[in-house]
């Protein structure tokens, strides 16, 4: 198997993460959301790279002591082969670097893949957030992880 490597996101990523949006989420960010990120200072976002190509991407932000992953995919074809552990890994070491304490995300509670995956970082459910997401209309399970209890991979 291609090793991958991982990166800041950079705005000639942006058509290929387009991509990947497009075909993994109903409602997929646009280009300007990405582009927000890629310039906000309050932003940790990485793209992993394989054979040249941008196999996956994650947005995450911070403010204070709060971090919060916002956005991750990888490219259908490339799935399961560690890259999406990668970037969570990174993001995670990024923002205790921070001084981050916390770190939020939200996924869909029919997501029971995700779910599982997120439990593995030690991210446990601590909520949820009533029709957050549409197409279709679905509730989201919050999930935190004390970056404090952890120590940095």
């Amino acid at each position: 198997m291609a090793e991958f490597f991982v990166r800041e996101m950079n705005w000639t990523d942006v058509p290929k993460v387009l991509e990947i949006e497009r075909v993994s989420f109903t409602t997929p960010w646009s280009e300007l959301a990405f582009l927000k990120e890629i310039y906000s200072p309050y932003s940790v976002i990485k793209v992993a790279i394989l054979d040249g190509e941008v196999a996956g991407y994650i947005c995450a932000s911070h403010l204070l002591e709060e971090g919060h992953i916002l956005n991750l995919s990888v490219h259908p074809d490339l799935r399961r082969r560690g890259v999406a552990t990668a970037l969570v890994e990174k993001v995670i070491n990024e923002l205790r670097m921070k001084r981050c304490r916390s770190l939020f995300l939200e996924v869909r509670v029919s997501n029971h893949g995700a779910i599982h995956f997120y439990e593995r970082f030690g991210l446990m459910p601590v909520g949820c957030r009533r029709n957050y997401y549409t197409q279709p209309t679905e509730d989201a399970v919050l999930m935190k992880l004390d970056l404090d209890s952890r120590e940095s991979s």
